[in-house]
């Protein structure tokens, strides 16, 4: 989340014409397995049809092609699921990032264990969806669903169940793990703070929605290796 101001041009006094408020840079990137080049792209402000074609971009410019197969890993979003579906159709697949998927498990744990504590039926889950066996994990949670008048926001058991429910294929932990892929999105997370949050997030810092966007592609370029490249094609143009 970019901190971002906008100031009423019609108002007579700018300062108090000024709204703060924050928006979103969703920021991808694609490389070849085992190598360290990556291809970055960002989207501001757009709709999620821009930043699967931005996916799509940079997986071209990392190596994709018709031969080849792309492994995306993120967060249940649907869109995101529906991007990768949309853009690369049976040459994609997305999985659910490990770490986000035991987020909902520890949330379930305290309704689902028993004797042996939270710690280890949180454990024992874990080993089943690294073994592919979703189905035994959801058998471990239904026996502890909570009533249907029981709102979500307090039935962390339902919230788990579904999770696992609406995303099938979406799980394929030894599949990943076989072909030496990743399983966790720590990658990316850790792009966010070197790309975006170490400048658009300094402190103090509010930018207009065109500077915040200016300043997004130049990060992003020089990430990509293409810093020398764009300021000499600037200079040309000047």
């Amino acid at each position: 989340m970019v901190p971002i101001v906008v100031t009423d041009k019609n108002a007579e006094d700018r300062r108090k014409g000024k709204k703060y408020l924050w928006k979103e840079a969703r920021l991808c990137f694609a490389h070849i397995p085992g190598e360290m080049t990556l291809k970055f792209g960002v989207e501001f402000q757009e709709g999620v049809d821009e930043v699967g074609k931005n996916l799509f971009d940079c997986a071209c410019r990392a190596g994709f092609g018709s031969g080849t197969y792309l492994h995306s890993v993120g967060d249940g979003a649907s869109w995101i699921y529906g991007q990768i579906e949309k853009q690369f159709g049976s040459q994609g697949h997305y999985l659910i990032d490990f770490y986000h998927l035991c987020k909902y498990l520890e949330g379930a744990a305290a309704a689902c264990s028993g004797k042996g504590g939270k710690k280890a039926w949180i454990n024992r889950q874990k080993i089943l969806m690294k073994a592919g066996q979703v189905e035994e994990v959801t058998e471990a949670l239904k026996p502890h669903l909570e009533p249907e008048e029981i709102e979500d926001q307090h039935a962390p058991v339902r919230r788990c169940l579904r999770y696992l429910h609406n995303r099938p294929g979406q799980f394929d932990y030894p599949g990943a793990e076989a072909q030496g892929l990743p399983v966790g999105s720590g990658e990316i997370e850790s792009a966010h703070r070197y790309i975006i949050q170490e400048r658009l997030k300094i402190a103090g810092a509010w930018w207009t929605p065109e500077n915040a966007r200016t300043m997004l592609a130049l990060r992003v370029d020089r990430a990509d290796g293409y810093w020398d490249e764009y300021w000499d094609g600037m200079s040309k143009a000047a």
